[in-house]
């Protein structure tokens, strides 16, 4: 099962306390697949340097790197169309994108933003974090 997280669910599936931990866990596990574009990774590091300083982003980009050599799967992706899926907050649209070029299952959000994608006729759909754990990570995680 392929997916992409918006920054806010990626922040906080680090730390086995974490609310959205489960999902580590199964990329860990190599049960999924992070599709993710360089302008995602950008706002990744951006997000996480401002919260947590540099030493954290270099941490999570060499835990992303070694999921890639383990599993192969995080899957980097580039669109090559603007989809324009997100009128609401356009920037929210890069994680649209790269779930609609990768062809993935779903884009993790709490974002009400996304619930335009719902009805946009693209494979992958909105789901909440918790959601998404309850129902495709509970029973194997």
């Amino acid at each position: 099962m392929t997916v992409c997280l918006d920054t806010n669910i990626f922040l906080q599936i680090f730390g086995r306390k974490q609310p959205f931990h489960p999902i580590l866990r199964a990329l860990l596990d190599g049960r999924l697949v992070l599709a993710i574009s360089t302008e995602i990774l950008m706002e990744y590091e951006e997000v996480t340097v401002r919260l947590s300083g540099r030493e954290r982003w270099r941490d999570v980009a060499a835990l992303l790197e070694l999921l890639a050599q383990l599993h192969n799967n995080i899957r980097q992706i580039a669109p090559q169309y603007r989809f324009g899926v997100i009128t609401l907050d356009p920037d929210d649209n890069k994680f649209c994108d790269c779930a609609i070029a990768a062809e993935a299952d779903f884009v993790v959000t709490e974002d009400n933003d996304f619930t335009a994608l719902k009805s946009a006729g693209y494979k992958p759909q909105p789901i909440s974090p918790d959601e998404f754990i309850r129902l495709h990570l509970s029973i194997t995680s």
